[in-house]
């Protein structure tokens, strides 16, 4: 994303206090010995990372209007060229690559044929904001945040929607469902592997919250998780949520810090887990993605 100078300041305070990782349960997420990798800084703004089944992380260079892929080997090549200015990404249990295609304000599933489909692009007669990030929950049911950015590269007015909102969208259906529109700005979103908590970053107020999921797709008994925003996020197995701006700073389910990694970079976007036995942090930070191998491992879809 390219809000990074404008919510530098917003982050600071936080940063500060986050910098030194706590004492005691935060020390044992980090695998003993495992050290900050940088994996490549070939890019101009890296977004969006998830992992396929085998393990093969997918990430965005918006800027450069690209899905680059990384191989559990560490090779690195491109796999989508141009992608719809593609942002947020998960994929779904059949392998299909969902992404927050930023371009013309949709939402595509992708092919590992590098084909794509347009799935939604619009709620209730009107454009959406600009989706930026998804989960897909354990029945195929999706989770979608969509806050308003001005891009350069649009060709649209103002906005059209009434709010920032979070929408879901059932298995096999093409229709949105506003489930959340009370936030100021949310942004990165990540669900727990049983399907039952979603967590929402609402990054302009500096929040994160909690909420139950429904079968039917609505959010309820929404709560304070922490007192901290987040560009993207996800979670480890032991419930810890992750979540990114100033470095990576990680939360245990209860909401308190356990662990801070720092990134000498200008802004951390987003992280998921991947590697050949999900034990591997990759992080995407500015021009460049990083890595380091944890205790934990990735759950679900990250």
């Amino acid at each position: 994303m390219t809000v990074a100078t404008v919510l530098c300041a917003v982050f600071a305070a936080a940063a500060l206090v986050s910098a030194i990782s706590s004492e005691g349960e935060g020390k044992g997420i980090i695998a003993p010995g495992a050290k900050l990798q940088k994996f490549s800084s070939d890019y101009s703004f890296t977004e969006g990372p998830s992992s396929d089944a085998h393990g093969n992380i997918y990430f965005t260079d918006q800027p450069n209007d690209r899905i680059i892929k990384w191989s559990v080997d560490g090779t690195l090549s491109t796999f989508l060229q141009p992608a719809g200015r593609s942002n947020g990404t998960c994929f779904d249990s059949k392998g299909n690559l969902w992404t927050c295609a930023d371009e013309k304000n949709a939402l595509w599933s992708i092919g590992m044929d590098g084909k794509h489909t347009v799935v939604v692009a619009s709620y209730k007669g009107k454009l959406l904001n600009g989706p930026n990030d998804v989960w897909i929950r354990p029945d195929g049911g999706m989770y979608l945040s969509d806050p308003f950015y001005q891009r350069d590269y649009w060709n649209r007015g103002p906005i059209e929607q009434p709010c920032e909102g979070v929408y879901y969208l059932k298995a096999g259906g093409n229709e949105l469902e506003l489930v959340a529109s009370d936030l100021v700005k949310p942004n990165g979103i990540i669900g727990t592997p049983d399907g039952k908590t979603l967590y929402v970053a609402d990054i302009r107020a500096n929040k994160t919250y909690s909420y139950s999921i429904q079968k039917d797709g609505s959010i309820t008994n929404k709560k304070l998780f922490c007192e901290l925003g987040s560009d993207g996020m996800t979670i480890d197995s032991d419930g810890n949520v992750y979540l990114t701006g100033k470095g990576v700073t990680v939360f245990n389910k209860a909401g308190k810090q356990i662990e801070h990694i720092d990134i000498e970079e200008p802004w951390t976007a987003n992280v998921c887990f991947g590697g050949k036995d999900k034990h591997l942090l990759f992080i995407t930070a500015s021009k460049s993605v990083y890595g380091i191998q944890m205790r934990t491992h990735g759950v679900g879809s990250q």
